[in-house]
């Protein structure tokens, strides 16, 4: 006896289709695609050949050839792979700054503002290791996964500051000029692993407050500055910081 299956193959429009480059997986919206890169495929290790490695190694360790500041091990740097949505949103966060920026305000006309930052945090995952590019979902447990998937604004991602410059649980994040600096300004056991962000920051315009002294409320600035910490107040900025290089010292 010979049977017949009449198998019906049900087809997915062409256009609709969206195909992860990394892995080859599937999707039927462009939206989805995009979650699933940020998470599954969300950094990638710099080869030692690479001379981007080679400068994001060199600034990180530009402010520890101090007697008094030992050099940590860098276990490995990887690159943050932000979605077209973020990257859109950095830009436009640019323009807004540029377009209020007065005649004054020469460096924000031109870009903003645009700084280079370090962002402290800790590391409760293997991120990287072995080619590993996901996210883990220990969320807020591990502070670098908590800042790519969620950004600065969970205050357990670690570097939160005041209105006034501060340190605590104010609706800032705050940034460092150097990673010396930003790995002591994290307030955690000596003996937990931690992450280094390098991070490219629109600070726009920059109120500069001196000790303990709080800044004006007056909403004509975009940032504050005091003890060598930029604290960026609007979430719009805040959730870009995460651009750029991400450097593990353990």
């Amino acid at each position: 006896m010979i049977m017949f299956l009449m198998i019906h193959r049900y087809t997915i429009p062409r256009s609709t289709i969206c195909v992860c480059s990394k892995c080859g997986e599937v999707f039927r919206k462009m939206e989805s695609l995009e979650h699933h890169q940020a998470v599954r495929h969300a950094v990638s290790e710099l080869s030692p050949d690479d001379s981007g490695r080679n400068i994001v190694e060199i600034i990180f360790k530009s402010s520890w050839l101090k007697p008094n500041h030992p050099i940590f091990i860098i276990e490995r740097i990887l690159k943050v792979h932000n979605t077209r949505r973020t990257i859109q949103r950095f830009e436009d966060c640019r323009d807004t700054v540029k377009t209020r920026a007065t005649a004054t305000a020469t460096r924000c006309a031109a870009d903003g503002n645009e700084l280079l930052r370090f962002h402290c945090t800790t590391v409760a995952c293997s991120l990287g290791s072995r080619n590993s590019s996901a996210l883990c979902s220990a969320v807020p447990g591990c502070g670098v996964c908590t800042v790519i998937r969620h950004g600065f604004q969970n205050p357990k991602s670690g570097g939160m500051v005041t209105p006034g410059g501060g340190v605590g649980g104010g609706g800032g994040v705050r940034t460092t000029a150097s990673s010396g600096r930003a790995h002591d300004c994290l307030s955690v056991d000596h003996r937990e692993r931690r992450a280094m962000l390098v991070c490219r920051v629109i600070a726009g315009k920059v109120k500069r407050v001196t000790g303990d002294a709080p800044a004006e409320e007056d909403g004509a600035y975009d940032s504050v500055a005091g003890n060598g910490i930029i604290g960026l107040f609007d979430l719009r900025y805040i959730t870009e910081l995460a651009q750029g290089g991400a450097g593990r010292c353990g």
